[in-house]
């Protein structure tokens, strides 16, 4: 008797479901992106419970007959791959025919489809198909899954808390709704505003819905493109920066895609200019030849890959550096307007009318946002004439003029515009990293004997390393020799060490190429090691300095090719306009001479 047998489709279907339908978003993803293939220019997400209880989704698309109605949740069903070459040219959000069955086999689904010309209602439970009957002739697709992982109850006992699984479907309906800025998108939970985009097509405004109008203020709009490649979207300034990566949103042909390492190209784009722990808001859209990519990686058809990847990580960060290159990076202070509130109080109910400002900014709780919130939202953020910076010629740090100190570390000063705070060691070790950086990238071999040789003392693996790096060491301005077994000494050492810091500098030197062994670069090392030696060489919070010392500083400061973060990526300067000021002191819109 034969021990393999055809696994029972069911079955088949389920254990499919694991790759395919891991959690709620899985869902809607999959049905989403079924009813955007459609042609649907408007999407209704309706939630109960996070999608754990019910999850409907209606479009407006082109719709089905009965046939394929029908037969769509049979596995490998699909209208959108025909041929092994449509596989090398994949336009389509879906193609390979398994997402309806995998939801259809864990859970209750209804589905109500028409072209205009004939209506069908399907009912499947668990796989199994219930009922066919006519339906009503709107055109599009409602469908309602239901109590999902209902016959798998290891997997619903592994679904996240309800408020985890929003902020999953939150999170790929914003990118979504990135994605398609020509598609009116909603999403509502338990019958509360989520999400809500107009569908005309501009993706600025689509950010705004996803972000708020105050994010919207700080970016940039960028664009590059060669033979293969055409990029197009927005960045935000560094001073905008979120705790992980998941707002670096990257799209291929419309197709919302994570790749670790274009992650890591885009942030990198922004080294030196806010912290390495801390992540822009970038919103890029990439248009290539099909056939240049390769979709097909994973069920979830979210990874991907890329032929001529090395040019199209070169084309992304040469686009972010010289947008930000061209700009005054300063970040002005935020003083928030002042919420007026209306004398006429009705004593009887005790209500208060409150005049919202015209830039107020709102923060909103996704679940409890009323009806009437989100519509006065929506309402103030088309009033707003939103201005988006565009590349223009460079902008040079203004001219400013010091007058105190506080704290003994933030310098004053000001010019016609306002006031700026500048941080005297973060300005400082700004002018020293660009100082170092350009001697290790044009080394003069110029050295001083050390009066007392360092000699270090390694591992076995760490002398190996260390004595390949010699001639590095020596282009530098070292001289290192052997020292017995696993030992070094190091006998000069180049000029532009700051004196009293030079043994510091030089262990950390030899730890960094150490640690940077596996993934090592020269380009990062030397700026690694001009960051840190620039830091050791500043002056510090509290060290007085004088006024003829601050004029200098800040000529310094102008002269650098990036005035406006420290090689850590903090500020360099914080500027308070007039208007602030005056807001501050409330006298706005009050005669200032008083």
């Amino acid at each position: 008797m034969a021990v393999i047998k055809v696994m029972d489709e069911i079955l088949a279907n389920k254990i499919a479901a694991g790759e395919v339908v891991e959690k709620c978003a899985s869902v809607v993803k999959e049905l989403v992106e079924n009813s955007i293939d459609a042609g649907s220019t408007e999407i209704k997400v309706d939630l109960v419970e996070a999608g754990t209880k019910e999850i409907k989704v209606i479009d407006n698309g082109c719709g089905m007959i009965k046939d394929d109605a029908i037969l769509c949740f049979s596995r490998h069903a699909t209208s959108k791959l025909l041929d092994e070459d449509d596989l090398f040219r994949i336009n389509t959000l879906g193609f390979r025919g398994e997402a309806l069955a995998s939801i259809a086999s864990v859970s209750e689904v209804e589905l109500k489809t028409s072209n205009g010309n004939e209506g069908t209602i399907v009912v499947i439970n668990g796989g199994k198909l219930i009922s066919v009957e006519p339906g009503d002739l709107r055109k599009g697709t409602q469908i309602k899954v239901s109590n999902l992982f209902y016959n798998t109850p290891a997997r619903l006992k592994h679904l996240k808390s309800l408020y985890a699984e929003l902020a999953y479907i939150t999170e790929y309906m914003n990118k979504l709704a990135l994605s398609h800025p020509d598609i009116r998108f909603s999403l509502t939970n338990n019958g509360n505003n989520i999400l809500k985009t107009d569908g005309m097509g501009n993706l600025l405004k689509t950010i705004s819905a996803v972000y708020g109008i105050d994010v919207v203020k700080r970016m940039l709009e960028v664009h590059a493109e060669d033979d293969d490649y055409v990029i197009d979207g927005y960045i935000t300034l560094p001073e905008v920066q979120r705790s992980n990566r998941n707002h670096m949103i990257t799209l291929v042909n419309g197709r919302i895609v994570k790749n670790t390492e274009l992650s890591r190209v885009i942030n990198d784009g922004y080294h030196n200019y806010k912290p390495e722990n801390r992540y822009p808001i970038v919103v890029l859209n990439i248009s290539v030849d099909p056939s240049l990519v390769d979709v097909n990686v994973h069920p979830t058809k979210m990874d991907i890959k890329f032929s001529k990847f090395e040019e199209l990580t070169i084309l992304i960060h040469n686009m972010i550096r010289k947008a930000l290159d061209k700009k005054n990076l300063i970040p002005e202070a935020y003083v928030p307007e002042e919420v007026i509130v209306n004398e006429d109080i009705k004593e009887e109910n005790k209500e208060i009318k409150i005049e919202k400002p015209k830039y107020e900014t709102f923060t909103l709780n996704l679940e409890r946002v009323s009806e009437s919130e989100e519509k006065y939202v929506s309402s103030k953020k088309e009033e707003e004439n939103i201005v988006v910076r565009k590349d223009t010629d460079k902008e040079e740090m203004p001219e400013m003029y010091p007058v105190g100190v506080v704290h003994g570390t933030y310098i004053i000063c000001q010019n016609e515009k306002g006031m700026y705070l500048m941080d005297q060691h973060a300005a400082k070790e700004r002018v020293n990293y660009e100082i170092v950086r350009e001697r290790l990238s044009n080394p003069k071999n110029e050295s001083i004997p050390m009066l007392f040789p360092l000699t270090f003392e390694l591992t076995s693996n760490e002398f190996i390393i260390i004595k390949e790096n010699f001639p590095y060491l020596e282009q530098m301005g070292f001289k290192v020799e052997e020292f017995g077994i696993n030992s070094i000494v190091i006998k000069e050492h180049p000029t532009w060490l700051v004196k009293g810091f030079e043994d510091v500098a030089i262990k950390k030197i030899i730890d960094l190429i150490i640690e940077r062994e596996k993934n090592f670069s020269i380009e990062k090392f030397n700026d690694h090691l001009a960051a840190t030696v620039a830091c050791k060489m500043s002056i510090r919070a509290n060290d007085k300095i004088t006024l003829a010392e601050m004029e200098e500083l800040v000529s310094e400061l102008r002269r650098c090719k990036n005035p406006f973060n420290c090689p850590h990526g903090r500020p360099t300067v914080i500027f308070y306009s007039n208007y602030d000021l005056e807001k501050l002191f409330k006298r706005s819109g009050f005669d200032n001479r008083v």
